[in-house]
């Protein structure tokens, strides 16, 4: 489950966005001991994972760069990844994240928030009620 997440204007680098994430909510991470936090290559550097490890106890999890040896966990990366594109996939065809409707900036975080929030409602409900489906919202389309 995501615990944390935001809306940014795509001109902001992705680091910031983090760096602004774990400055505001640096508390949310640091009470979830074992933390895992899963990324793409943007986001190699020894500094900038030393950072996160050390001082919010965070794994960093991402792809191995062309020269760099075979990380750990990354046999795994490929089935996570594939997983949040298909989880993507679902915010935006289910959800019609992208057809929102929000004409503030505001208007967009609320709508937003407001799918991102059901479709994690929705997966807790399935999951703890053992459906077979657990990303499916079609049983609370009414």
């Amino acid at each position: 489950m995501p615990i944390l997440w935001a809306l940014a204007d795509p001109k902001i680098g992705e680091r910031e966005v983090l760096a602004a994430l774990l400055e505001i909510d640096h508390d949310r991470a640091k009470d979830r001991p074992g933390l895992l936090l899963i990324t793409d290559k943007g986001f190699a550097s020894n500094k900038l994972e030393a950072q996160l490890r050390n001082e919010h106890g965070i794994t960093l999890l991402r792809p191995s760069r062309k020269k760099e040896i075979l990380r750990a966990g990354q046999p795994m990366l490929k089935k996570v990844r594939q997983l949040i594109e298909s989880v993507n996939d679902t915010l935006k065809g289910q959800l019609d994240l992208e057809q929102h409707g929000g004409r503030t900036l505001e208007g967009v975080a609320v709508r937003v928030a407001q799918r991102v929030l059901a479709l994690a409602a929705a997966i807790w409900h399935n999951f703890r009620t053992g459906q077979p489906v657990s990303r499916s919202l079609t049983a609370y389309d009414h």
